[in-house]
């Protein structure tokens, strides 16, 4: 992933939203510049990114088993690795390529270096001997080299036109080479219709790089992130309004100049993008790629508080509707639906940076979901998609003293197994009331068979949609825990059955006569009768 950094955070335009969209008013241009998917034409998609510093990162075998069954077929990754690239070549997605930043002196410096790249990197997986013609989608030059490297700007471009260059000479000039850009180069981007590109780019590279993108039929490459938008705001952008929900007209973001209505940021900032271009005069089309763009499931609570599963779960999902099923466009360009990919697929526990930099992933290392997508509709796009599992977990709101006392009768009275959450076991960490208590709580909420009023606990609980195993933690309500307590025998958890003693705090372990069994399961069986007749919780 090297020197990666998600782009608009730099963006001092973004501090201005409130100073330019009026709220408010009513009614609703459109111009030339054409959204299509991965560097061409067709049906938008959504696909994600893959980085890789993620501690015990799947095999590349295992990660395209992975994709299959996610129904995953558009990626991109930020490197050329060829083992990824022979595994995915049987997965049947199609991936961006990627060219490190700190490869951009060599292939910028020298053609026949960029001819090499080719040779080593890209014929084996698409060249006219390849068993995978059509998997290399796409080769992603640097990424949002202005900002994370403007030392190497000067030989961006050289190395995007040696690159196109040497594919031509293979007959691979259907492969589009571009350069993922932050959106900070978009400066006064609120309202959209006011937005330019940043003037010291704007001829020395913006514009070589539109005519080149235009004369090879290549798409402009740009990381888009509505989050940075709302942390930039001051307050001011409304939390629904970045994450795609409906807003009443009233509260909708309106251009002043076009009278367009904004119904989300992520829009706002294509048609910024849009303008910018037109601004340029650019004589020919250049197709829009977002290469980036996601929510963080987890960050300081203090300085990064919109930073939530339940946020990311409600962007991304809204995000794979809006591009997938609904494809309205942009207020200025309807029905030209732009491609995205998310960031990204795994939680990268191993990047640098703030608490929300590890956090960005819609899985965690091992393949566990950090959330349950709800993307129905999306042609079965991220297999992990529901709408009608619900989880009770320990709610933000409620006092700590609350949750502790809630727990401790999910654990005791309640007959909650809370093994899992013992010292050692897969439910330890992290080590603290609230995770402890969500399990504690789901134990409970499903042996109860979700009834009404059993997430209570004295306000102390809620029930969400967002699934929260996590690492070797499956909670009851998961999906992937029937799968869990079939390995190995047993849940790495803890084991549910459907008995009075799978709902015992204790269990046992070893052999016992089989008329002692009988005995015990019996006995349990009228105490749990007793204590769900005096239950005062639920």
């Amino acid at each position: 992933m090297g020197s990666r950094s998600r782009g608009g955070r730099s963006s001092s335009g973004l501090l201005l939203l409130s100073l330019h969209l009026l709220l408010g008013l009513h009614s609703s241009l459109r111009c030339f510049v054409s959204a299509a998917g991965g560097g061409g034409s067709g049906e938008p998609y959504v696909g994600v990114t893959i980085g890789t510093a993620v501690t015990n990162l799947l095999s590349p075998s295992d990660l395209a088993a992975f994709l299959r069954a996610q129904r995953i077929t558009r990626v991109r990754l930020y490197d050329a690795d060829p083992r990824l690239l022979s595994a995915l070549a049987s997965s049947g997605a199609r991936a961006i390529v990627g060219v490190p930043n700190d490869e951009l002196l060599a292939l910028g410096s020298s053609p026949a270096t960029a001819s090499a790249w080719v040779s080593r990197r890209v014929l084996p997986f698409a060249g006219a001997n390849s068993s995978s013609p059509g998997l290399i989608s796409a080769i992603a030059v640097g990424d949002e080299v202005p900002t994370a490297l403007p030392s190497a700007l000067p030989v961006l471009l050289p190395a995007i036109q040696s690159l196109a260059a040497a594919l031509a000479a293979a007959n691979l000039s259907s492969i589009p080479v571009s350069t993922p850009l932050p959106f900070s180069i978009v400066l006064d981007p609120f309202p959209p219709s006011q937005a330019y590109f940043n003037q010291s780019l704007a001829k020395s590279f913006i514009l070589p790089l539109l005519s080149h993108l235009a004369n090879t039929s290549a798409p402009l490459m740009l990381n888009l992130y509505p989050y940075y938008s709302l942390m930039q705001s001051s307050g001011v952008v409304p939390v629904d309004n970045a994450m795609f929900k409906p807003l009443p007209p009233s509260l909708e973001m309106v251009d002043p100049n076009t009278l367009l209505h904004y119904t989300n940021v992520f829009d706002a900032m294509l048609d910024a993008v849009y303008v910018a271009l037109k601004n340029l005069n650019v004589s020919a089309p250049v197709p829009v790629l977002v290469t980036e763009t996601g929510w963080p499931s987890y960050g300081d609570r203090k300085e990064e508080p919109y930073a939530s599963r339940d946020n990311a779960n409600t962007y991304n999902s809204n995000l794979i509707k809006h591009v997938v099923t609904d494809k309205p466009g942009t207020p200025m360009r309807p029905g030209a639906q732009a491609s995205v990919y998310i960031y990204e697929l795994f939680n990268e526990d191993l990047r640098p940076g703030p608490v929300s930099e590890a956090n960005w992933g819609l899985f965690h290392g091992n393949g566990t979901p950090v959330y349950l997508l709800h993307a129905s509709g999306a042609d079965g796009f991220l297999g992990n998609a529901t709408t009608d599992r619900t989880f009770c977990i320990a709610s933000d709101d409620a006092d700590e003293k609350a949750v502790q006392a809630a727990m401790d009768w999910a654990c005791g009275p309640g007959r909650s197994d809370c093994t899992a959450i013992q010292p050692g076991e897969g439910c330890y960490q992290p080590n603290d009331v609230r995770s402890h208590a969500s399990f504690a709580f789901d134990t409970y909420y499903q042996s109860q068979g979700k009834a009404g009023g059993s997430c209570y606990f004295q306000g102390a609980g809620m029930v969400t949609t967002t699934d929260p195993s996590h690492d070797s933690c499956i909670f009851p309500g998961s999906k992937l825990y029937s799968n869990a307590t079939k390995s190995d025998g047993a849940n790495t958890t803890s084991s549910q059955t459907s008995d009075a003693e799978g709902s015992a705090i204790w269990r046992l372990r070893t052999g016992r006569g089989e008329g002692f069994l009988l005995v015990f399961r019996f006995l349990l069986s009228v105490m749990v009768v007793i204590m769900t007749n005096s239950n005062l919780w639920t």
